[in-house]
């Protein structure tokens, strides 16, 4: 990793400005290196990931690798992909047990000068509506499954917008099935040409 890239990433795991808005203390977690190509856009790490510190490493992190057609090992591989969720820290749960948004401090703060340090990303991957609407702003349509239907409008920008993998969408899942038909094949021979 380059100094310039090693001290920007310095400055963003010492990062507190959420300390008093989050269950746990600040821990932001991301993978980054300047020759990735592929770059995942989750929502922010999940309570396992916080306590692991590694990003998407729960059930959810299976099904995106299997999405993606990578292995473990190409996933976790930072000179590979790169991990930058919109806020880096857990946020904890509401009241029903649900992740709570990411922090927009966060992407306020850090997420444009990151990106511009990430010169080889070839392959997005935008994870649920969070990262859709920040990177795709008013090309967002009207609802997360809008935007992933009409998906072939991002492809042609090397971006690809898909569900979050969590179970909780795995009625959504059933319910759209041109999604792992279509999207995925897609998906899995770009991410595939990168690596």
């Amino acid at each position: 990793m380059s100094a310039g890239l090693a001290t920007y990433v310095e400055k963003i795991r010492a990062c507190r400005l959420c300390a008093g808005d989050m269950p746990n203390a600040p821990n932001p977690i991301l993978q980054v290196h300047e020759s990735a190509r592929v770059l995942v856009v989750g929502q922010a790490p999940g309570n396992l990931a916080d306590t692991t510190g590694k990003p998407f490493n729960d059930p959810s992190g299976v099904r995106l690798r299997d999405w993606m057609g990578v292995t473990d090992e190409e996933f976790y591989d930072a000179s590979r992909v790169a991990i930058v969720p919109m806020g880096f820290c857990f946020p904890g749960y509401d009241r029903k047990g649900a992740d709570i948004p990411p922090m927009k401090r966060c992407a306020k703060e850090w997420r444009e000068g990151l990106l511009a340090r990430l010169p080889n990303i070839s392959v997005t991957l935008l994870v649920g509506s969070y990262a859709q609407r920040w990177h795709l702003g008013a090309r967002y349509r009207k609802s997360l499954r809008e935007t992933v239907l009409h998906w072939k409008d991002y492809a042609s920008d090397y971006m690809f917008t898909t569900p979050h993998p969590s179970w909780r969408n795995n009625a959504w899942l059933k319910a759209n099935p041109w999604f792992e038909s279509e999207v995925l094949p897609a998906l899995r021979a770009s991410v595939r040409s990168c690596l």
